[in-house]
């Protein structure tokens, strides 16, 4: 009766074996490559340069933290905001848009207000667009 139980796990481990091994290769595992190929060409769009349908939306969600993309199918705008700040006098830096094998990889920076820098009490929304070549490549944020 044992050799019987033992012959059935046996069996059953067959089978499960087999199925993953038919499954497994169609999971698609992809390496991720974070290696910079080239820096990317962009520029820092103002307001009135970004594409109304995009301005929409991030009118829309300008008050909480957001990281966006749109493409017109000839240009790839980037947007990062940082929502709602106390006051003004906050700026954006680019530190990293650069093409990978697999991505484009878009990294910035807020900075603040200097101290003893006169400021506006009135809430901000600082936010920044740039606009680069068409790529269907994902955009990873960091």
């Amino acid at each position: 009766m044992e050799k019987r139980i033992l012959a059935k796990k046996q069996w059953v481990a067959w089978i499960l074996a087999v199925l993953m091994l038919g499954i497994l290769p169609g999971c698609g595992l992809e390496k991720t490559d974070s290696r910079k190929l080239e820096d990317l060409q962009y520029k820092i769009l103002e307001d009135k340069e970004i594409p109304q349908e995009f301005l929409a939306v991030i009118e829309e969600k300008k008050e909480q933290i957001f990281k966006l993309t749109y493409t017109d199918g000839e240009d790839l705008y980037i947007a990062v905001g940082y929502g709602v700040q106390q006051t003004g006098g906050y700026s954006i830096s680019v530190n990293q848009c650069y093409l990978t094998a697999n991505a484009i990889y878009f990294d910035t920076t807020l900075i603040g207000p200097s101290k003893g820098e006169q400021v506006n009490e009135a809430k901000s929304y600082p936010y920044l667009v740039i606009k680069t070549e068409y790529s269907e490549k994902n955009v990873v944020f960091e």
